[in-house]
């Protein structure tokens, strides 16, 4: 099953080196609604040359869906397909839910989900994770319960972010204007507790570690979706791809 729990006074503890994720859905304008989530309104768009490309897929998850952008869109996009978010936040959880109902959106389906123990108890035809493995500490445990959740011969397509990404961060604290930043906005702290886990290189990612954890070498995004003009965060968190579980090493038995 999803480890599924209600956090101690309505607060998120999964991830406490970072950010209370809980808090900040439940309390968060619309402003920084867009400022959490401007890459995946992008992948949103990347994922139908995805599905040219591969097939629409019957079952998707997206996990550590936040707000649902990529969820909803899917599940509006293709009414055929079942669709499943998870994220650690309940709040987050309870408002996807409630607009699932308000919409009348029945291929849907929301549950709270915590990295790096996540454990569906099902698989699907395509597993997305964007935005998310930033903020979990073993990122390597979290990847290889994502791979676990992929159906055989279907795909990951995953987002993570590398050492390219942690030098940007810090050269955005060492000098924020330089990063365009408004010095009177800009809250050193807070940013540096945020990102800690990257500055860290604690939640970094490279394509050596992806195998290392799934047995399977990923494939660049961009062999099935042009990539964009403009460079939203691909650059620093590449989006690196999906991979056929077929060519992992198998496990002797049945139901793999």
């Amino acid at each position: 099953m999803t480890e599924t729990r209600e956090p101690s006074n309505g607060s998120d503890d999964t991830h406490p080196e970072t950010i209370d994720w809980n808090t900040f859905w439940r309390d968060a304008d619309d402003a920084e609604r867009e400022s959490a989530t401007p890459s995946t309104h992008h992948v949103r768009d990347l994922l139908d040359a995805f599905f040219d490309a591969k097939g629409v897929p019957d079952s998707f998850v997206s996990v550590g869906c936040g707000p649902g952008v990529v969820a909803f869109d899917v599940a509006h996009t293709f009414p055929e397909t079942t669709v499943h978010g998870y994220d650690a936040a309940r709040s987050i959880v309870d408002e996807n839910r409630e607009r699932a109902t308000d919409e009348g959106i029945e291929n849907a389906h929301f549950e709270q989900g915590v990295l790096p123990t996540f454990d569906p108890d099902r698989r699907f035809e395509c597993v997305l994770c964007y935005g998310t493995l930033a903020y979990v500490e073993d990122s390597a445990r979290a990847l290889g319960a994502l791979y676990d959740a992929v159906e055989p011969g279907g795909h990951l397509v995953l987002g993570y972010v590398n050492d390219g990404f942690s030098r940007h961060l810090q050269g955005v604290l060492d000098d924020p204007a330089g990063h365009g930043k408004d010095l009177d906005a800009f809250d050193r702290a807070e940013f540096e507790r945020r990102w800690r886990l990257v500055l860290d290189g604690r939640s970094t990612l490279s394509y050596d570690a992806i195998h290392d954890a799934t047995g399977a070498w990923p494939r660049s995004f961009w062999e099935f979706a042009e990539k964009p003009e403009e460079r939203w965060a691909w650059r620093h968190a590449p989006l690196s791809g999906s991979r056929n579980p077929r060519t992992r090493p198998r496990r002797a038995t049945n139901d793999d």
